[in-house]
C-alpha cells in the first residue's frame, strides 16, 4: 500500500524535474530522470486496467453492484491510511480540493454506472475501444474552453470519429443490444474524462490518497444510492467465486489500474501515462479471448486500430505543442 500514501507535493510550480519530482502543469517529462519504479508501476496498471473487463463479464453479479463493492472495498482499505497517516491534510484540503474530489467521484460513478452494464451488451473488445476514447472527449472539452489544438489533434478526431461511426455502425447490423451497449461504453468514456480532467486537477496539491479515498467514497455513496433504487441485490445469491472475482477486481483494476495511474502521473506525465493506457483495449481483447472465448467479428479489427490510432495522434500531437 505504500505506492498509495504518497505526501502532497510542496511547491506547486517546480521549475524543472528531478528524479520523482511532481511536473508542473503543461511541462514534458524527461524521462530519462523518471525512477525505474515509476514504469513498473505504470505496466501494473495497465495490467490491472487490462484484466478488469474480462473480469467484469465474468462476475455472477449484478453490474452495478459490482461498482459499489469495488469502490466500497477500495475505500475501506484506504481508509485507515487516509484517516491516520494523512488525518491533517485531510483537515488543511481547500474548499476547491474537496469540490473537485467530491465532483470526480461524481463522474466515476457514472463512468463505472454505464461501463459495466455495457460489458453485459456487446463484446469486451468493442466496449473497451470505446470507453477508453476519454482523450478525445478531452480535446474536445478543452476547446470549447478556448485552447486550440494542433491540426495533427484534428486529424486523430477525425480518425477515432471514424472507428467509432465504424464500429457502432457494425453493431447496428447485429442487434439493438450491441448497439446500446456501444452508446454506454461512449457515455462511460466521456464521464471518465471529467473524472480524470478533475482529478488531475486535485492531484497538482494532494496527494494520491487523500485524493482517492474522497473520491473513492463519494463513488461508492452513489453507486449504493443507486443499486439501492433499481433494485439490484447487493448481496444475496452471490457465490463465492463471485466474491473472490470482487476482490480479484478491487485489487486489479481498483488499486493496481486507478491508484498507481494517479501516483505515477505526476513523474511521468499525462501524456506518457494516456498513451500507455491505451493498451489496455488489445489487452482486455486477448484476455476475453483466451479466457471467456470472445473472438471479436473480423470487420470490428480495423474500427479498433483507427479509434486507437486516432487517439495515440491526439497525445502525441498534445505532447508537441
Amino acid at each position: 500500500m505504500s505506492s498509495t500514501a504518497e505526501s502532497a507535493p510542496t511547491s506547486p510550480r517546480p521549475t524543472q524535474q528531478s528524479a520523482g519530482a511532481t511536473l508542473a502543469p503543461g511541462a514534458q517529462p524527461d524521462l530519462s530522470t523518471v525512477p525505474r519504479v515509476d514504469f513498473l508501476l505504470l505496466a501494473l496498471a495497465v495490467a490491472g486496467v487490462s484484466l478488469s473487463a474480462p473480469l467484469i463479464s465474468a462476475i455472477a453479479a449484478p453490474a452495478v453492484a459490482i461498482a459499489f463493492w469495488r469502490n466500497c472495498i477500495a475505500t475501506g482499505v484506504l481508509a485507515p491510511i487516509a484517516l491516520l497517516r494523512h488525518r491533517g491534510e485531510l483537515r488543511a484540503m481547500s474548499r476547491r480540493s474537496v469540490g473537485l474530489s467530491l465532483a470526480a467521484g461524481v463522474f466515476l460513478a457514472l463512468h463505472f454506472a454505464m461501463w459495466l452494464p455495457s460489458l453485459r451488451l456487446t463484446s469486451v473488445a468493442t466496449s473497451t475501444a470505446l470507453c477508453t476514447a476519454s482523450p478525445l472527449w478531452t480535446t474536445l472539452y478543452l476547446r470549447l474552453r478556448g485552447h486550440r489544438p494542433p491540426r495533427l489533434v484534428w486529424v486523430g478526431i477525425g480518425l477515432a470519429f471514424a472507428g467509432v461511426v465504424l464500429l457502432t455502425g457494425f453493431d447496428l447490423t447485429l442487434s439493438s443490444r450491441a448497439v446500446l451497449g456501444d452508446l454506454l461504453a461512449l457515455g462511460a468514456g466521456m464521464a471518465a474524462s471529467g473524472y480524470l480532467l478533475l482529478g488531475s486537477e486535485v492531484r497538482r496539491t494532494v496527494s494520491t490518497t487523500a485524493y482517492t479515498f474522497v473520491c473513492y467514497a463519494t463513488t461508492a455513496a452513489l453507486l449504493l444510492i443507486a443499486c439501492l433504487l433499481s433494485g439490484q441485490s447487493l448481496s444475496g445469491g452471490y457465490s463465492p467465486t463471485a466474491w473472490l472475482q470482487i476482490l480479484l477486481l478491487t485489487a486489479s483494476a481498483q488499486f493496481l489500474g486507478h491508484s498507481l495511474s494517479n501516483r505515477v502521473v505526476r513523474t511521468v506525465g499525462p501524456s506518457f501515462v494516456s498513451t500507455a493506457i491505451l493498451l489496455e483495449t488489445p489487452g482486455a481483447a486477448l484476455i476475453a479471448a483466451v479466457w471467456l472465448g470472445q473472438l471479436p467479428p473480423v470487420a470490428v479489427y480495423p474500427a479498433m486500430v483507427m479509434i486507437l490510432a486516432g487517439l495515440l495522434l491526439i497525445i502525441r500531437a498534445g505532447q508537441r505543442s
